[in-house]
C-alpha cells in the first residue's frame, strides 16, 4: 500500500483520522503506522479501510506519481 495514497483519500472525502477510525473500527494509531509506511496491512484490512473511506481497494495500492 501507498501510505500517502491511504492519507490522500482521506483528505479528498474530507474525513479526519479520527473519522476514518470511526467508520473503519481501526485504531488511531494502526492508521497513523500506515500511513507512515510502518505497518504493512492484510489485503482484508485494505478492503476494510477501503470501505470506510469510500474508495476501491485498487485505489489505495495503485500507484500515482502525483501524490
Amino acid at each position: 500500500m501507498c501510505p500517502t495514497k491511504q492519507r490522500a483519500c482521506g483528505r479528498e472525502k474530507g474525513l479526519t483520522q479520527e473519522e476514518v477510525e470511526a467508520r473503519s473500527g481501526f485504531s488511531q494509531q494502526y492508521l497513523s503506522s500506515l500511513e507512515r509506511g510502518r505497518r504493512n496491512p492484510t489485503v482484508i484490512t485494505l478492503y476494510e479501510l477501503a470501505q470506510a473511506l469510500g474508495v476501491s481497494h485498487v485505489d489505495l495500492v495503485e500507484r500515482d506519481d502525483k501524490v
